[in-house]
């Protein structure tokens, strides 16, 4: 059940209901023409055909689909399907609009244009919008505020970059990021992590938290995209300079994804695709130290 002010929104009768839902199957009327299922919500409402007709005209320019009036759903594409299941929505003028999963069923392309599309409307129709969505990356790119869950309980909520900054735990790391935060156990003791035979200099600014945790074990993590391969980090953090084994190197253009192993842990970083890399190679990398994390291995909750 929904629960918005506070009501079960099902115990309310359809005048009062503020929430309109989007699903990732559009569930439009075959039967009916795409103004005809845009009108569906407002002709139970009662509404005059003036009013009726002046909504139809102004949801379809919203979503960039003047002139689609007459058509029926199956003439459209699943992008275009999915706005006719938005604008059938924001017709009844909801408070809070629910999206779950409505991107889910098209390929990549056409998601990446909806999600421009998305944040469009929000911004033009001035209410909130509650996006359900197992894809990280829309997360990320869309909300303006992410609330992170698994197994029914929030683990996490704040700004994007909040979370991406900030993880609380070991699963909002692992969450949000492509590829994920690396995870490298090891012992903190006396301000040096050490894990396996490498010996890490921790950052001053980071050791007074750590300090509970002096001659324990305990996680780090690390994006892949905080190891580098030349510059000034190298020479910043010298103890952080380490031998990383390539087992596939994935070429995307502007950058290199690096899959591979350290101290015996699988291993991902990202580096500039102007460098050379090749799988079954050693490259010589350097974490970051400014930008790692450190957790607890029982809790998993973040430390630092």
């Amino acid at each position: 059940n929904i629960i918005f002010d506070g009501k079960n929104i099902n115990n309310l009768p359809p005048n009062r209901r503020q929430l309109n839902t989007v699903f990732q199957k559009y569930a439009l009327f075959s039967h009916m023409s795409i103004a005809e299922n845009i009108a569906f919500g407002l002709k139970i409402k009662g509404k005059s055909k003036g009013y009726i007709r002046d909504k139809i005209h102004y949801a379809l320019k919203l979503v960039n689909l003047e002139g689609y009036g007459d058509r029926t759903p199956d003439s459209l594409s699943g992008g275009q399907q999915q706005r006719i299941a938005i604008a059938r929505a924001i017709v009844n003028e909801p408070k809070v609009l629910l999206l779950d999963e409505p991107l889910g069923a098209l390929d990549l392309k056409l998601r990446q244009d909806m999600q421009y599309e998305l944040i469009r409307l929000k911004n033009e129709l001035g209410i909130t919008f509650v996006y359900v969505t197992h894809d990280q990356e829309e997360a990320l790119t869309m909300s303006d505020t992410i609330v992170v869950m698994n197994q029914g309980y929030i683990q996490q909520i704040g700004t994007p970059k909040e979370i991406y900054n900030n993880p609380a735990n070991m699963f909002v790391a692992g969450f949000l990021g492509a590829p994920a935060t690396n995870f490298i156990h090891g012992t903190y003791a006396d301000g040096i992590f050490t894990a396996g035979d490498h010996k890490i200099q921790v950052p001053d600014m980071f050791q007074d938290k750590m300090t509970a945790y002096n001659g324990k074990k305990v996680i780090m993590g690390i994006r892949p995209e905080d190891m580098h391969a030349e510059g000034i980090v190298a020479q910043t953090y010298p103890s952080a300079r380490f031998t990383f084994h390539i087992d596939v190197a994935e070429l995307l253009g502007h950058e290199y994804i690096l899959h591979g192993t350290y101290n015996g842990e699988s291993m991902s970083a990202k580096i500039a695709s102007r460098l050379e890399a090749k799988g079954h190679e050693d490259l010589d990398l350097t974490m970051d130290l400014s930008k790692i994390h450190f957790f607890d291995p029982e809790t998993e909750n973040r430390i630092v």
